[in-house]
């Protein structure tokens, strides 16, 4: 089966993210439980809890169709021990929120480690930020979105995913999420099948699909290699329409997330209808 669906808005409390999923013909959705561009935020109230699990009930959403997103200021490989210790906080409220709204995994973006520290000591933060995470919680799969490498960001290779994996002690509650436009400016081409296949081959030779948790389907801005994050809507960007079919007409992203990030929302439905279309 495959779940596909958007990253949609929970305004006004995250009961009404999938009252919004629902609206757009999706099967998945993606929401922040929080406020995604502050540190903290008051406590998920009673009656959002129970209203959020009744709607995920009406609507038909399972846990294993929701990939909530994490903060985007958080840094759990943080050079600097205040922010570090920030960061673990943070990471750690937004896993037992999850825990509380009855979800099963978190996405995140591992980290940077801003020219102040070498690659593998952050990556080696980054594990020991999310053994504290899961520590301090119960149920929910840590999530590692790969990213493009821009800046100083860490998990642009899949090396960088399967090293984090290596250093996490409990392998059953740690994942990957592959953004499509991630992988490509990073310098992964799925723009042919024979690409596509030779990238997502080497992602399990390398990671494993059994750590794959969701999908993030983007198109790209800028061109391969070009370590840019710029997300295009499906079909206008360097990537094409191509990679989409090969993604939907493959077994081994079934029963997962598939989660547009595409930034024209008003697109969303029709985008939703075209990879439902592609599904065989």
């Amino acid at each position: 089966m495959k779940y596909i669906g958007a990253h949609v808005s929970a305004s006004g409390g995250v009961e009404n993210a999938p009252l919004n999923a629902h609206k757009i013909g999706a099967t998945a959705f993606a929401l922040f439980t929080k406020n995604q561009k502050q540190w903290s935020a008051p406590p998920l109230s009673e009656a959002s809890i129970s209203k959020f699990k009744a709607n995920c009930k009406d609507k038909g959403y399972n846990p294993c169709q929701i990939l909530p997103h994490d903060s985007y200021l958080i840094n759990l490989g943080h050079p600097d021990a205040e922010g570090l210790k920030k960061s673990r906080i943070a990471f750690v409220d937004e896993m037992q929120r999850c825990e509380q709204l009855g979800l099963d995994r978190l996405n995140f973006h591992p980290g940077s480690h801003l020219k102040e520290i070498s690659e593998d000591d952050c990556l080696q933060r980054i594990a020991e930020s999310i053994n504290i995470a899961l520590q301090e919680s119960k149920g929910v799969t840590a999530v590692i979105e790969n990213t493009a490498g821009q800046g100083t960001n860490m998990g642009y290779r899949f090396e960088h995913l399967r090293r984090i994996i290596d250093l996490v002690d409990d392998k059953a509650r740690v994942g990957v999420c592959i953004d499509t436009c991630h992988a490509f400016t990073s310098g992964y081409d799925l723009r042919t099948f024979e690409a596509f296949q030779n990238t997502f081959n080497h992602f399990d030779e390398v990671v494993g699909f059994n750590y794959l948790r969701g999908i993030h389907l983007n198109d790209s801005k800028k061109d391969l290699s070009s370590r840019v994050d710029r997300h295009d809507n499906l079909g206008l960007g360097f990537i094409g329409n191509d990679l989409f079919g090969f993604i939907m007409a493959d077994p081994r992203f079934d029963n997962m997330p598939l989660i547009l990030e595409t930034p024209v929302e008003e697109k969303w439905p029709e985008e939703i209808n075209m990879l439902k279309a592609l599904v065989k």
